[in-house]
């Protein structure tokens, strides 16, 4: 379900509702409002900036993995609102202030169980097996480089690029308008191909297990107040459905 946002969307585009999802608290289990993004996008990092500040949640979650978490505090504490690396996650961590941050996409033992079941149900043949288990290596990969970076950072003063960051034909120079615009048109294009075609099967069983497990974890967090989530946009659906059941 979407939002009324905290604060006033009427004049920037980049703040539309249609990027976000609202599920109150119901008993011990507060409020979590999930916030999609285009990864590096600068609209996307703007937006994340803007709601986490206005909400001032008690967690903030992020999609990456815990071991990486580290580098992006790193980058977060660049002067500026919206730092020059580590995207949107950077930005909303920036933003957050007193709340608790949190990695919600990690391969950890619920993961991992969590695949198994899934392939034991699924039983994909070999090759898509094959495919799954380097998908999930290389996710570990990717943590490990991230969190020695944060390492080689806190020791040096360095602050190191881990990733090369996704360009986009915008920045946040550019009037707001266009900049939507140009989010609006990628999330468009990624549709259109959805609906032209199924996912690759390793692709989608390692999606519906990081859906499974993010949204496991973000239902442990709501017992410690309200919880802003930032995901791509991709995930806010998934994980909406699976909080709301």
């Amino acid at each position: 379900m979407s939002a009324e946002l905290p604060v006033d969307a009427s004049d920037d585009p980049r703040l539309h509702t249609d990027h976000v999802r609202h599920l109150p608290g119901d008993g011990d289990a507060r409020a979590v409002t999930l916030v999609g993004v285009v990864h590096d996008h600068p609209a996307s990092r703007y937006r994340v900036h803007e709601l986490v500040a206005a909400l001032d949640p008690a967690v903030l979650a992020v999609e990456v993995a815990p071991l990486a978490l580290p580098l992006f505090q790193g980058y977060a504490a660049d002067e500026r609102d919206l730092p020059a690396f580590g995207g949107e996650v950077s930005a909303a961590i920036a933003a957050a202030e007193d709340a608790r941050v949190v990695g919600i996409d990690g391969v950890d033992a619920e993961f991992l169980e969590t695949l198994a079941r899934e392939i034991l149900d699924e039983r994909p043949d070999p090759a898509t097996l094959s495919r799954v288990g380097a998908s999930v290596l290389g996710v570990v990969r990717s943590a490990v480089t991230c969190r020695l970076g944060a390492t080689v950072a806190s020791a040096t003063g360095l602050r190191l690029e881990v990733d090369e960051p996704v360009t986009h034909e915008t920045t946040l120079a550019d009037p707001p308008e266009r900049q939507a615009d140009d989010e609006r048109s990628q999330l468009n294009r990624s549709l259109t191909l959805l609906r032209c075609a199924d996912p690759p099967e390793p692709v989608r069983i390692r999606d519906d297990v990081r859906d499974e497990c993010m949204a496991s974890r973000l239902a442990d967090l709501r017992t410690e107040g309200e919880v802003v989530a930032v995901v791509g946009r991709g995930h806010l659906d998934p994980l909406s459905e699976r909080l709301g059941e």
